[in-house]
C-alpha cells in the first residue's frame, strides 16, 4: 500500500534520485538490508547494534514516555526535535536548549545509550521532557508516526543520531551506509513530507580527510580516510543537493572536532557501549579502576611526541554551538557549514597528562599500532563561527578532564 511518502514520479525528488543512485554505488548488501529487514523489527539482526546483537531495549513499536514530572511549561522558543538524543552529544543538546528556552523531543534507539540518561538531563534543566520515542531512523514507517503526531509544531531538527567509531566503519563498512546514510535519507524524507525543513546536522571534521595544513577552515577541500567520515560527507553532499533543489530548506551542517568532558554537574557524561572507542572515556575507565591500562595507538606520527593531535572540544561548548546554530536558522538561506573546536591541538600524550591532574592518578598506557584511518594532526579555525553565530569555546583542557572525571567517578558504571 502507498505511504504518504511515495512519489510516483522516481525521479522528481532529488532526495529519491540522489538515494538511488548512491545505493547502486554501496553495494547489493546494503540494498539487500534495506529491502528485506522486517517491518515490524526494522533494525534486522544486529545492524547498529554496538554489542553485535540487537538491544533488549528497541521494539517493533515506538514509545513515549516523559522520564521526569518537572516543572515547565511550552517552551519560548519553539520545539526542537534531537534525533539520538538520549546519547552523550544529545543529552548535553537538550540541557543546552531547555536553558535556551526551548521545548525538546528525544528520538532514539538506545543502541548505545541509556534512559536513564534522560532522568538525568531532566534534573539538571528542572524542566520534563514530553515525548521520548524509542525509534530506529531506519524505520520510515516509525518516523512517519512520529512527525505526523507534531506536525506544524518542530520548529527545527538537531540530527546526532547515527554511528560514530573511526575503527569500527573500517571494520563494517555496510553497517555505517546503512545506518547513517539511509537513514538519514528516511529522516528528510519524513521531514519534507511533513513540511518540516530545517536542519542542523551533526557532522565532523572528519570530512577533512588527511588536511595538507592545519588550522582547517570550512573551505578546505573535503574528502576521507574512513568510512565511518565518508558517511558524513555523503550526507553533507545530499544536503547540499537538497537546498539547491528545494529553496525552503534551511540547513547548517556542524563540523565538529573531538568532544570530550561531562556536565559540571556530573549527572550526564559519555558512556559507551563495551570498550570506548575514543581516548577520553578509554582515559576515565583507566582512572576509575574499570580497566586496567590505555591504549595509544601509535607514537610515530609526526607531531611532538608522535602522537596524534586533536581538538579536544569541551562537550557542552559544543552543545551551545548547537543552540547558537538553531537561534541563527531562520536567518540563512539555504546550506551553511561551521567548524566548532577550540582552534588548537593537544596531543594524546598531553590528555593523558591533564587527566592525571585531574584525577591524582597515574594512567598506565602501552602503544599499540596506528588504528585505520587516523591521521596525524586536526584542529579547527572556528573563526567564521565566532563571526556569524557569536559562538566560541569558553573551557579549557583544564574543565574537560575535571568535569570527565566527576562524572566517571561519581558514575564508574555509567548510567547502568
Amino acid at each position: 500500500p502507498a505511504t504518504l511518502l511515495e512519489d510516483p514520479r522516481p525521479t522528481s525528488s532529488p532526495l529519491l534520485y540522489f538515494h538511488q543512485a548512491m545505493t547502486r554505488v554501496f553495494s547489493a548488501a546494503v540494498l539487500l538490508v534495506a529491502a528485506v529487514a522486517d517491518a515490524s523489527h526494522p533494525l534486522g539482526g544486529s545492524w547498529g547494534a554496538r554489542s553485535g546483537k540487537t538491544p533488549s531495549s528497541l521494539r517493533p513499536s515506538i514509545r513515549a514516555f516523559a522520564p521526569m514530572r518537572l516543572s515547565g511549561g511550552a517552551g519560548e522558543q519553539g520545539t526542537v526535535l534531537v534525533t539520538g538524543g538520549a546519547g552523550y552529544i544529545g543529552t548535553h543538546c537538550t540541557v543546552a536548549l531547555h536553558e535556551a528556552g526551548y521545548d525538546v523531543i528525544i528520538l532514539d534507539n538506545f543502541s548505545n545509550s541509556c534512559p536513564k540518561s534522560l532522568e538525568r538531563t531532566s534534573e539538571i534543566s528542572g524542566k520534563k521532557i514530553e515525548h521520548v520515542y524509542d525509534c530506529d531512523i531506519r524505520d520510515r514507517a516509525a518516523l512517519e508516526k512520529v512527525f505526523t503526531e507534531h506536525k506544524g509544531k518542530i520548529s527545527c531538527v538537531i540530527h546526532c543520531a547515527g554511528l560514530k567509531a573511526v575503527g569500527e566503519s573500517v571494520r563494517e563498512p555496510l553497517a555505517y551506509y546503512e545506518n547513517n546514510f539511509v537513514g538519514t535519507v528516511n529522516l528528510l524524507k519524513v521531514m519534507s513530507a511533513t513540511n518540516c525543513k530545517r536542519i542542523v546536522f551533526s557532522s565532523s571534521a572528519t570530512v577533512y580527510g588527511n588536511p595538507h595544513k592545519v588550522p582547517i577552515t570550512e573551505d578546505f577541500p573535503l574528502s576521507c580516510t574512513n568510512p565511518y567520515g565518508r558517511t558524513k560527507l555523503f550526507i553533507e553532499e545530499m544536503l547540499r543537493d537538497l537546498s539547491k533543489a528545494d529553496p525552503e530548506w534551511k540547513i547548517i551542517n556542524l563540523r565538529y572536532f573531538n568532544p570530550v568532558g561531562a556536565h559540571v554537574s556530573g549527572k550526564i557524561g559519555e558512556d559507551p557501549a563495551g570498550i570506548p572507542n575514543n581516548l577520553m572515556p578509554y582515559v576515565a575507565k583507566v582512572a576509575v579502576g574499570s580497566l586496567p591500562r590505555l591504549t595509544v595507538f601509535g607514537d610515530d606520527y609526526d607531531t611532538p611526541d608522535g602522537t596524534g593531535v586533536r581538538d579536544y572540544l569541551h562537550v557542552m561548548d559544543l552543545a551551545m554551538g548547537h543552540v547558537a546554530a538553531v537561534n541563527k536558522i531562520e536567518d540563512i538561506e539555504g546550506e551553511v557549514v561551521y567548524n566548532l573546536g577550540t582552534g588548537h591541538g593537544l596531543s594524546v600524550i598531553d590528555m593523558v597528562t591533564a587527566m592525571k591532574k585531574a584525577t591524582g592518578k597515574e594512567i598506565p598506557y602501552i602503544v599499540g599500532p596506528r588504528r585505520a584511518g587516523d591521521i596525524a594532526t586536526c584542529y579547527a579555525d572556528a573563526t567564521k563561527a565566532k563571526l556569524e553565530l557569536g559562538w566560541e569555546a569558553t573551557r579549557n583542557v583544564d574543565d574537560m578532564c575535571g568535569d570527565t572525571w566527576t562524572w566517571q567517578s561519581n558514575n564508574p558504571n555509567g548510567y547502568r
